[in-house]
C-alpha cells in the first residue's frame, strides 16, 4: 500500500511539489546532509547506551554462576542471580549469600570475578554488534534483541522504546512454522500441514488483471481498493479499477474484501468515507472484511499525521462501528509504527487486524488475522509487483 500512497502524492501534488523543489534546491541539500549526520549521531548514542545497559545486565548474570560453593549446610548451590540489595539468590529467589565478601570469598576475589565477567560480556556484545552490522542488519535489528520487554520503533525522527502491552491479546505464531517457498511465497504450518490461506490486495497500480490466472496461482482471497482520500487535498476518489477488479475476482471464484485508504481528520469525513464504501460494495457479495487502511504518510505532511492518538483511534472506531452496523465485518490495516505509536489498540481490541511487516520474523507481538509480508510479490495474471498476504484462518467463515 506504500506504492499507492506514493502515486497519490504524484497525482494530487505534482505541480506544487515541482515548485517547492525549485525553491529549496541548494539549501535543501545542505539541510539533508545535516539531518543525515544528526540521525547517525543519535543512532550511535542510542546504540552505545543500549550496549552499556545490556553489558551491565549480562555482567550481573554471568558473574554469579562462577560463585558456586558451599551453602553453609554441607551442601552445594549454584548462585544464579543478584537481587537489587546485592544479595546472591538461587533460582527460587532465596538469599544464599552476600556479594560483599559472602559465601567464603574475599572482596578481592569477588571483584576479580566480576571484572572478568564484565570484560567477557563487553567482548561478546561488541562481537555480536560487529557480526550483525557486517551481515547488513540495521540499527533497529541490532537493538531489538537487547530489549525483549519493549517494542522499539523509529518514529518522529527518534527511536522509541515502548513496553509491550500485556493487556492486549498476543498472537501465538511461531517463526519456526513459517515455510518460505522458492518463489518467495510464505506459508504457515501447523503439525507439518499448511493452514494459511494465500491472498493479495490490489488497486489501480496493478492495472488490468487476469483474475482467472490469479485464481489458478492459488490465490484464495483478494482485498480490492474502493478508493482513497487525498493526503493533501482531502478529496475522496474512487479507484478507477475497483469495478473491474471486484467483478473479475468474484467471477474467478476468489473471496473478496475491500479497503479504503483514509485521511479523514474529523467525524464528518469518516462518516463520508464509510458511506462511500457501503454504497460502492452494495451490489456485490463481500465475504471478507471491509478494511480501514490507516497509515502515516512518510516523508510528507499528511492530513492525518497531525491529529492526536485519541482522535485517530476515535475515527478508526467510528468507521468500524458504521461498517458493522450495516451488516459487514470490519478490519483495521496497520503496521508496527501505527500499532505501537499512533493508535490505542486497547480501544480497538474488538476488531480484527491486518498487519503489515516485510520480514520472516514475528517481532510484533499483538494478535492479527492477516499478515502482509511482501509488497514485491509475483502472481500469475498480474504484471509487475503485488502485495502478498496470508491469513492464519479462513476470512470468509
Amino acid at each position: 500500500m506504500k506504492k499507492q500512497t506514493e502515486d497519490r502524492n504524484r497525482i494530487e501534488d505534482g505541480q506544487a511539489a515541482v515548485q517547492l523543489r525549485r525553491s529549496r534546491s541548494r539549501s535543501g541539500k545542505r539541510t539533508l546532509i545535516m539531518l543525515v549526520c544528526l540521525t547517525v549521531m543519535v543512532a550511535l548514542m542510542f546504540l552505545t547506551a543500549s550496549v552499556c545497559v545490556w553489558m551491565d545486565r549480562k555482567m550481573n548474570r554471568d558473574a554469579v554462576p562462577a560463585l558456586g560453593g558451599a551453602d553453609g549446610n554441607g551442601g552445594s548451590v549454584n548462585y544464579v542471580d543478584i537481587d537489587e540489595d546485592g544479595n546472591i539468590v538461587d533460582t527460587d529467589g532465596n538469599v544464599i549469600g552476600l556479594l560483599n565478601g559472602g559465601a567464603g570469598y574475599s572482596q578481592e576475589e569477588l571483584d576479580l570475578q566480576v571484572g572478568n565477567a564484565r570484560q567477557q560480556a563487553a567482548a561478546e556484545v561488541l562481537e555480536n554488534i560487529r557480526t550483525e552490522l557486517n551481515n547488513g542488519d540495521t540499527i533497529l535489528q541490532t537493538l531489538r534483541p537487547l530489549y525483549p520487554d519493549d517494542l522499539i520503533v523509529y518514529s518522529g525522527g527518534q527511536y522509541n522504546f515502548v513496553p509491550i502491552n500485556r493487556n492486549l491479546k498476543l498472537h501465538q505464531y511461531d517463526p519456526a512454522n513459517v515455510n518460505i517457498l522458492e518463489s518467495g511465497e510464505y506459508q504457515y504450518l501447523q503439525d507439518g500441514q499448511v493452514i494459511s490461506h494465500k491472498g493479495i490486495d490490489v488497486s489501480k497500480h496493478q492495472g488490468e488483471i487476469d483474475w482467472n490466472l490469479v485464481a489458478q496461482d492459488g490465490v484464495e482471497f483478494a482485498f480490492i481498493r474502493v478508493g482513497y482520500r487525498g493526503y493533501g487535498s482531502g478529496k475522496m476518489v474512487e479507484d478507477e479499477y475497483f469495478e473491474d477488479n471486484i467483478k473479475g475476482a468474484i467471477a474467478a471464484g476468489i473471496k473478496v474484501g475491500v479497503y479504503f485508504y483514509s485521511q479523514a481528520v474529523n467525524e464528518e469525513e469518516i462518516l463520508e468515507e464509510a458511506a462511500f464504501v457501503l454504497e460502492k460494495i452494495a451490489p456485490y457479495r463481500i465475504e471478507c472484511p471491509v478494511v480501514f487502511d490507516v497509515e502515516r504518510v512518510a516523508g510528507d505532511e499528511g492530513r492525518m499525521n497531525n491529529i492526536s492518538v485519541e482522535e485517530r483511534t476515535a475515527l478508526t472506531l467510528l468507521f468500524c462501528q458504521t461498517i458493522e452496523s450495516s451488516g459487514y465485518r470490519s478490519m483495521i490495516y496497520h503496521n508496527t509504527e501505527m500499532g505501537v505509536m499512533l493508535l490505542n489498540l486497547e480501544a480497538l481490541e474488538g476488531y480484527e487486524k491486518w498487519f503489515a511487516a516485510y520480514s520472516d520474523i514475528f517481532y510484533y507481538p499483538y494478535e492479527h488475522k492477516i499478515w502482509q509480508y511482501s509488497q514485491t510479490g509475483k502472481v500469475q495474471g498480474i504484471n509487475g509487483d503485488v502485495d502478498l498476504n496470508i491469513s492464519f484462518a479462513p476470512l470468509w467463515e
